[in-house]
């Protein structure tokens, strides 16, 4: 049975190169030529139980994530699978609620089942990597970042939260309120800052809630902000699911979302009928995936460079109709 590296000697690339072709990473398309080609003469076959067992790793990657039922996670989660699925590997998905304790015993199972790498958005700014960093293992933080050393993919957050904030203040409204998420998320901290930016000069702090990413959290902050002897007349929102919980809590007080102004920095749910008069910043879920996938498989395959954070941009939406905002729904389905 032909070899790697009689491959590699017959198309006139190196062993490294003809690895990268066949899982799937980034090589140009004469080289992939030359290995497919000889790999093809060799009768050449990759034994992938035999990789397996030679770097004491599965092909299996862990996707940790906070809420599979928001729709940010879950288009980001298709973003991973998207990717790996093309590399050959497979991705178990852990759910960790937020909790620090259910992500440390998802970790500990990665490390145990000799996983061949983690992706995930921590639960805290203490999040333990101990266990999988100390196999050697690579790590992607997606969304939020880590004390550890590891690679990340993040969004913009402090502009994605200028520009939910800004758009209100430009369409007339004066008293902007921000219903946030826990406070110490870095995701949450930077999109606050954003809207104290914009805030900073034009009116008074004293309109920030912090919910729990949730709709019932941002249906209770709502609640609370309407009560006070001046309310606000606008809200950003630093997640879709508390945006809908906002909706919910202006409807019930009789506040026609039409006239109030709401900013969600992310898209709301497919199924939320949202005003159209509702600001959505877009953010990049699905590249975050593809991308926070890309920078895992290419460490597995050997990659050495320096650690990178790459940085992904979000963008304003114009208000949409109803209509319009299904049929581009329906669209990237």
């Amino acid at each position: 049975m032909a070899t790697i590296y009689e491959v590699a000697a017959l198309a006139g690339v190196s062993p490294a190169t003809v690895s990268r072709v066949f899982n799937g990473l980034a090589v140009s398309e004469e080289k992939q030529r030359l290995v497919r080609d000889a790999a093809a003469r060799l009768a050449f076959t990759p034994n992938k139980t035999a990789r397996r067992l030679r770097k004491r790793s599965s092909e299996i990657i862990a996707l940790l994530i906070p809420d599979i039922e928001n729709p940010f996670y879950t288009a980001l989660a298709r973003g991973v699978e998207d990717r790996a699925q093309e590399s050959g590997f497979s991705v178990v998905l852990c759910n960790t609620d937020d909790d620090p304790g259910k992500e440390l015993r998802y970790l500990q199972i990665a490390a145990s089942e000799q996983m061949a790498g983690v992706i995930l958005s921590p639960a805290s700014d203490e999040v333990d990597l101990g266990a999988i960093v100390s196999l050697g293992r690579p790590v992607v933080a997606v969304d939020r970042t880590t004390p550890y050393p590891v690679d990340a993919v993040k969004i913009d957050n402090r502009s994605a939260g200028i520009a939910a904030t800004k758009a209100l203040f430009d369409a007339g409204y004066r008293r902007v309120a921000c219903i946030a998420g826990p406070a110490g998320i870095e995701a949450t901290e930077d999109r606050v800052h954003g809207w104290r930016q914009v805030v900073a000069s034009r009116m008074r702090e004293g309109y920030l809630r912090h919910a729990n990413f949730r709709v019932d959290g941002g249906h209770a902050a709502m609640t609370h902000l309407l009560a006070l002897d001046t309310p606000p007349d606008a809200v950003v929102t630093t997640n879709n699911l508390m945006a809908v919980g906002a909706l919910q809590a202006l409807v019930e007080a009789g506040i026609s979302p039409e006239t109030f102004g709401v900013a969600a920095v992310g898209e709301l749910p497919f199924m939320a009928l949202a005003p159209a008069s509702v600001v959505q910043v877009r953010l990049p879920a699905r590249h975050l995936g593809t991308t926070a996938a890309t920078m895992l498989l290419e460490r597995i395959a050997g990659d050495a460079q320096p650690l990178r954070t790459v940085v992904l941009r979000a963008e304003v939406a114009p208000p949409a109709s109803p209509r319009e905002e299904w049929a581009r729904k329906e669209s990237a389905l």
